[in-house]
């Protein structure tokens, strides 16, 4: 057996949502160097058109979508033109997400409610519509990009917290009712990423120190370092091939070893 083979996503058609720059980008630019067809939505026309000039750059001919994720109509009428015009999706990669760092007594219902709608709802809603076709087709990856927020509590991140812990959970159960189809449904779980949207937390001080936070994860982090979206790409490519077929509602932290660690003694 060419074991490098398993790895290949040649005649594969992979949609990740919001992967526009950051994580998503990046797990795109890989599936697309292992032969896919690269699909992502975002929020409107002017943010696609700069993504997919982003892709061409790459020298990767992506497909947008202008669809809120949180809207189930529009991602239905998206799942089916996608069906229509490229026979549905192999790979789905649920990756768009936000985060709202507020403490608890201080957030609204409504800022809570809004980051679990796109963190947890979302996901829900863009499986629900593009399962039936993996199931027609024999087969499916669903790659959920959870955190180490699925397992920790930290301040000022209680819905974001709440939303993946619960997707971690939505991860498990989509393998547990569709595993029998050939759909695998696994989770990757980021560390401390370098993306714009931690970038606040990396920021020099006025000194020319590091940001506390910064000094923070460096501590925690076995690797002493932030990870790069690039960390990412070979772990997301791995769920999303033949070589993860018997692997099922599992979460890949990819945290440079902060689960593992207890820290430095003082």
């Amino acid at each position: 057996m060419d074991m490098l083979k398993q790895f290949s996503l040649e005649g594969k058609v992979a949609l990740i949502t919001g992967a526009v720059y950051g994580i998503g980008f990046a797990i795109a630019e890989s599936y697309a160097a292992a032969g896919a067809k690269i699909i992502f939505n975002c929020l409107d026309e002017d943010t696609k058109n700069k993504a997919i000039e982003s892709y061409k750059e790459k020298g990767i001919d992506a497909t947008g979508y202008v669809c809120d994720v949180t809207d189930e109509e529009a991602v239905q009428k998206m799942a089916a033109d996608i069906k229509e015009k490229f026979g549905g999706v192999d790979i789905l990669v649920n990756n768009a997400g936000i985060i709202k760092r507020i403490p608890m007594t201080e957030m609204s219902a409504e800022d809570f409610r809004k980051v679990v709608d796109v963190d947890l709802n979302a996901p829900f809603i863009v499986s629900k519509a593009f399962i039936p076709t993996m199931i027609e087709k024999g087969h499916g990856k669903i790659i959920n990009i959870c955190s180490m927020m699925s397992e920790l509590g930290r301040e000022t991140v209680s819905a974001y917290a709440a939303a993946k812990g619960g997707l971690k959970m939505l991860t498990r159960n989509i393998c547990s009712e569709y595993g029998e189809y050939n759909i695998q449904c696994n989770g990757i779980g980021p560390g401390y990423i370098a993306t714009p949207q931690t970038a606040p937390l990396r920021e020099r001080q006025a000194d020319g120190s590091r940001h506390p936070f910064d000094s923070f994860i460096i501590a925690k982090t076995p690797a002493a370092r932030w990870g790069t979206p690039e960390d990412l790409q070979g772990p997301a490519l791995f769920l999303a091939s033949d070589a993860s077929n018997f692997v099922n509602g599992h979460i890949l932290y990819v945290d440079g070893g902060i689960l593992a660690y207890i820290g430095k003694q003082p």
